[in-house]
């Protein structure tokens, strides 16, 4: 089994010892360092090299949303999810912008984090299911949508049509091959074609895009 690398970035160190023992209680997972702020966690990642930063967004000196771009100079194979407490619709798209490929709330369960981590180390975006309905309240004010949607009149074939519902619900392209009884290979390939069409790059925005756009409820 591969093990997951992790990096964890937050300034409380009690939460960062917590996620920490979680972790290493679990198998395929090892924790490689803690910083307390964006900068340091930022050259820490450098000789780190981990696959996965969890990262705080509110932070004392350097702010998570600050250090994305220093992670993605420094360690540039490194997934980046936010772990936070802030539910604001703007830092979540704030958030993607600058990089990252995850939003998750600090109140998640233990199995979500788990599962999220893993499909963030597989290239796949996660995002808690509670923020899809903020973020599309969000990005329907013009003034916030920028996520580069080129067209309202996307034309998804039908299949393509119950993968963006199934990945707007938070399938992962396993629970929606398996909803859908097809390969996760091809699953992957409705996904590239829908982002492509939708002239995206991440899975959170399709999502965004589905729940907007009146595909899920």
């Amino acid at each position: 089994m591969n093990v997951i690398r992790v990096l964890i970035i937050d300034d409380h160190t009690l939460f960062r010892s917590g996620i920490k023992l979680l972790l290493e209680r679990q198998e395929g997972f090892e924790v490689v360092g803690e910083a307390g702020d964006g900068l340091d966690g930022a050259k820490r990642a450098k000789t780190l090299k981990p696959d996965v930063v969890l990262l705080d967004l509110h932070m004392p000196g350097t702010s998570g949303l600050a250090a994305i771009p220093l992670l993605l100079e420094e360690a540039p194979q490194a997934q980046i999810v936010m772990l936070t407490v802030s539910e604001d619709a703007e830092d979540l798209l704030d958030a993607m912008r600058a990089g990252a490929c995850g939003y998750l709330l600090k109140n998640i369960d233990t199995d979500f984090l788990l599962d999220s981590i893993r499909r963030a180390a597989s290239g796949e975006s996660v995002m808690s299911p509670q923020m899809a309905v903020r973020v599309a309240d969000a990005i329907r004010k013009p003034q916030n949508n920028n996520l580069n949607v080129t067209s309202d009149s996307v034309e998804f074939s039908p299949r393509e049509r119950e993968v963006i519902i199934k990945l707007a619900r938070g399938g992962s392209n396993k629970d929606i091959a398996r909803a859908l009884n097809m390969a996760e290979s091809t699953v992957k390939i409705h996904v590239q074609s829908i982002l492509r069409k939708l002239n995206l790059s991440s899975r959170v925005q399709a999502a965004v895009y589905a729940v907007e756009h009146g595909l899920v409820d």
